[in-house]
């Protein structure tokens, strides 16, 4: 009974939408300034898939992914507004890559210009608006609530968002890279 109750409001959503489809594209709402996100990631091209926190901190300009990795180690990418990015493993054999990019981290509202409304589809049980954005980003929106439901990459990376948890703020302590990612040379 849950099951077609599930399959009659997946119909009623899709009536909803084709009703709809007169009307002008819809936009993409812009992220809240700071929220935590627990993210399943399959690399595809890499044949590895990791379970993410992403911690995104607008106000405090920096964007941090704790990558679990299948049986693996725990990878942290604290990404900075000013460009920089630390990669590094924490222990006994840290490692620690310091890579310095044109652009910080995304605006809230990076999706506003330039993406392409693509319309609707189903992904995860969830029908979603869709957008592309510079042949490289794919982002997929909950039709009925406004929720991030996942985002791909051109880079055989798919993003499934499994909480999203609404101001949640990453502790300073956790985003301040190991003292050996100062003692190197970097990709700056």
């Amino acid at each position: 009974m849950e099951l077609k109750l599930q399959v009659l409001l997946l119909w009623l959503t899709c009536l909803m939408v084709t009703i709809q489809s007169s009307s002008p594209s819809p936009s993409p709402l812009p992220w809240p300034e700071q929220f935590h996100a627990l993210v399943f990631m399959n690399l595809t091209n890499e044949n590895e898939i990791h379970l993410t926190d992403l911690w995104y901190d607008w106000p405090r300009g920096r964007n941090v992914n704790i990558h679990h990795k299948q049986l693996g180690e725990v990878l942290y990418a604290v990404e900075w507004n000013n460009g920089t990015s630390f990669y590094y493993t924490l222990g006994a054999g840290g490692t620690c890559r310091v890579t310095q990019y044109e652009v910080g981290i995304p605006r809230p509202d990076f999706l506003a210009e330039g993406s392409v409304y693509l319309g609707t589809q189903v992904t995860d049980g969830f029908l979603c608006h869709v957008w592309e954005k510079a042949d490289f980003i794919w982002y997929y929106q909950d039709v009925l609530t406004s929720r991030l439901v996942r985002w791909d990459f051109a880079a055989g990376i798919t993003n499934h968002v499994m909480t999203f948890e609404v101001g949640a703020v990453l502790p300073d302590s956790v985003t301040q890279a190991p003292a050996y990612c100062f003692n190197q040379i970097s990709d700056i």
